[in-house]
């Protein structure tokens, strides 16, 4: 008898191959080719706005027209290294402008970001009635130049032609809105005038995106109109909160169009009142650039400084938050 075994003959299944180590390089240069032509404009802008001016500023903050002798001869520039930056930190004018600005940013920052996130909460609420008016109406002095701004406010603010003035004058009510004390809180309400509006957007749209559920349970667990807006809707805007209060304190640090228009009207400020007016002045009144380069690099050292120094404390803040 004869045993016949079957054999199974077993066909392996097709493998796909492995891409090649060229086709990856292609496929890898292919992704770096569109992430380039995608990001091309916005590093041209930066480079244009921003990059080169900057460049520009730091080049010429070591550099300055001297006469040779006794100012009879041809001017040339010549390399002075830190002189003008010498020159700026111990100039006593741009030391005070720099304290006045620091003033008007407790004052504004504050106020700006606490009124902008409260009207938003009220439109939020419901408890305004006619919310698209009232959102537009609040949104409209931002439409209006910062220059017409200061120019309608500096109207309101001079005696003599001001029906605000003659108003508390009736009153028996002595106002100077310029004066030593005053002409500080002037441009601070000019300013809120002009960007309470714009921020209030900004905080209302990032409430919109609030799921509403989560206000819903604050509700059924409880909680009232104000706790929901502080301890529910507040923290989950945190973001936007930190966002509004950088962009605020970085336009701050610039305070140049309302105080330059207001000194036509108040001896109180003058051409140095703030570091923005201070590298104007040396520019365009006295002719040195390289000061003027050397305050704007001091002034955006200052200014980047600082906003490193909030967004790493608003980092930090959340991280400690979240390991609770």
């Amino acid at each position: 008898m004869t045993a016949t075994t079957e054999h199974t003959v077993r066909v392996p299944a097709p493998r796909t191959a492995a891409p090649s180590a060229r086709a990856r390089r292609t496929a890898r240069r292919r992704r770096l080719g569109a992430a380039g032509v995608l990001m091309a404009p916005f590093f041209l802008l930066l480079t244009t706005v921003f990059l080169i001016p900057v460049g520009t500023a730091a080049y010429l903050s070591f550099y300055s027209d001297d006469q040779p002798g006794l100012g009879f001869g041809p001017e040339r520039t010549v390399f002075v290294g830190l002189r003008s930056y010498a020159a700026v930190l111990t100039d006593p004018t741009f030391l005070g402008g720099l304290g006045t600005v620091a003033l008007y940013c407790l004052i504004y920052i504050p106020l700006m970001v606490a009124g902008a996130l409260l009207l938003a909460l009220l439109l939020d609420s419901g408890v305004v009635r006619l919310r698209s008016f009232a959102q537009l109406g609040l949104f409209l002095p931002h439409a209006v130049p910062g220059i017409i701004a200061a120019l309608i406010w500096l109207y309101l603010y001079t005696p003599g032609i001001s029906p605000v003035v003659d108003l508390f004058a009736r009153a028996d009510i002595t106002i100077d809105f310029l004066g030593v004390h005053t002409v500080l809180p002037s441009i601070v309400n000019i300013a809120l005038w002009s960007n309470l509006g714009y921020n209030m957007v900004v905080f209302y749209a990032a409430l919109q995106a609030v799921p509403r559920e989560v206000t819903e349970a604050a509700v059924v667990d409880g909680a009232g109109p104000v706790r929901t807006a502080l301890q529910v809707k507040t923290p989950l805007v945190r973001a936007s909160i930190v966002m509004v209060a950088l962009f605020t304190l970085i336009w701050a640090l610039q305070l140049f169009t309302e105080p330059m228009l207001l000194s036509q009207s108040s001896p109180v400020i003058n051409s140095r009142f703030s570091p923005s007016m201070y590298i104007y002045d040396a520019a365009f009144t006295r002719n040195n650039y390289s000061l003027a380069a050397a305050a704007s690099v001091v002034l955006l050292l200052c200014t980047v400084a600082l906003s490193y120094g909030v967004t790493r404390l608003t980092s930090r803040n959340s991280t400690a938050e979240e390991a609770r």
